[in-house]
């Protein structure tokens, strides 16, 4: 349209026409495209659409996977990913909005199985169901070993072989189910519930033969990872060759290379049985021998140092003899020097005695009881008693000075 037409004689458009206008051209123009890209503001859904923009260092398109075809990722996109992506430039009508439907998504460096496979690791890793405390000892003379495999794959003729060979005694139950596919998941889940509920099982083998990631997908499931390690008795893994890592044989209690080795570790051999018994019973005879060795050179270096009751008796004797004597002669001289100390204290106390003094011409004159020192103490007609050196008389006070 010229600028000087006037809108009476233009082809007047609403808004939605506009956008329909550019979405025809859009696609009709540019239709499919891959696009490498940083994955940036995404989101899952609750409808289980997947919202994101692609971005690079000078630009950003929104885009949208919706449920359909995002079921069919075997990663989890998050922001900062690079990715590569198929889809097709559309238009929203609603808003003028532009976008990409992407029906296709792959990690951009490692395949979306690998990256699936290490994102699910780092998960139940830090979980702990890879813990070594959480992993139990297989038991070395299981009463029934069960096998979670398909019931025609190499694997389950291999393990039933070895078991049968070298542990004839042992019943095994094979529970079958599809190894490979996206049907083998719930299957393999199934599987292991029922072997689960079987009777006396004390192992459980899961496993199956080699192949690509993708013939092993199934064992790197989260279902099966989960159900692996709710499992009541000791599991052993052995999925594909020595090569081969899955899930499951971090989860599981034990990793065997092969299911051939899983059989070889679940059932020990009867002649390897009776090799062992043998060496351990010639290390038996060998410890007893050097133990009743031991024992008799013990005895002969007691016997040559035992000492003689009669002779130790006799040594007790002279020594109660000679701490007697000794105790007799310590006692004289504390009684001796007791004695003497006595002496002299009652000389000491004699020359203190009151009657000492009368013996040299004095005399103790009392009224009763009292000891009179002047005169002051009696009165005229008091009775007096004198103790002389030699007697006693009686007084009467006739006067007082």
């Amino acid at each position: 349209m010229n600028l000087e037409t006037k809108p009476e004689e233009a082809l007047i458009l609403s808004v939605q026409q506009l956008n329909l206008q550019i979405k025809q051209i859009l696609e009709g123009n540019v239709g499919w495209v891959w696009v490498r890209a940083e994955l940036s503001n995404f989101k899952a859904h609750t409808s289980g659409h997947f919202y994101f923009s692609l971005k690079d260092s000078q630009s950003q398109i929104s885009a949208v996977m919706f449920r359909g075809s995002n079921a069919k990722l075997k990663f989890k996109p998050t922001d900062g990913m690079e990715v590569l992506v198929r889809g097709r430039v559309s238009v929203y009508e609603v808003r003028g909005n532009y976008q990409i439907i992407c029906d296709i998504m792959e990690p951009v460096g490692a395949g979306a199985l690998q990256k699936a496979f290490e994102q699910l690791k780092a998960k139940l890793k830090a979980e702990g169901l890879f813990e070594t405390s959480r992993k139990r000892a297989i038991p070395s003379f299981p009463q029934h070993v069960a096998v979670v495999s398909s019931p025609t794959g190499a694997a389950i003729r291999d393990i039933i072989n070895i078991l049968s060979r070298r542990a004839p005694m042992i019943p095994v139950t094979v529970v079958p189910t599809q190894v490979q596919g996206e049907a083998a998941i719930p299957q393999i889940v199934e599987a292991l519930e029922k072997a689960y509920r079987l009777p006396n099982v004390q192992v459980i083998i899961i496993g199956r033969g080699g192949g690509s990631i993708e013939d092993l997908w199934a064992f790197n499931s989260e279902l099966v990872a989960r159900k692996i390690s709710e499992s009541p008795v000791p599991i052993i893994s052995a999925v594909g060759h020595e090569i081969d890592f899955t899930i499951a044989d971090f989860v599981a209690d034990l990793r065997a290379p092969t299911p051939s080795a899983a059989a070889e570790l679940v059932a020990q051999s009867s002649a390897e049985l009776k090799m062992r018994i043998q060496q351990l019973n010639r290390i038996l005879f060998i410890s007893q021998s050097k133990y009743l060795q031991n024992l008799t050179k013990r005895l002969a270096y007691l016997t040559s140092h035992l000492i003689d009751p009669q002779k130790k008796l006799q040594d007790l004797m002279l020594r109660n003899d000679e701490l007697y004597s000794r105790l007799e002669r310590a006692t004289n001289h504390r009684v001796q020097k007791f004695q003497h100390r006595l002496t002299l204290q009652m000389k000491v106390l004699e020359n203190l005695s009151p009657l000492k003094v009368v013996s040299r011409g004095y005399s103790l004159v009392h009224k009763g009881e009292q000891l009179i020192k002047n005169s002051q103490q009696v009165e005229i007609g008091d009775e007096l008693s004198i103790r002389l050196a030699n007697g006693q008389i009686t007084a009467k006070v006739l006067e007082r000075i």
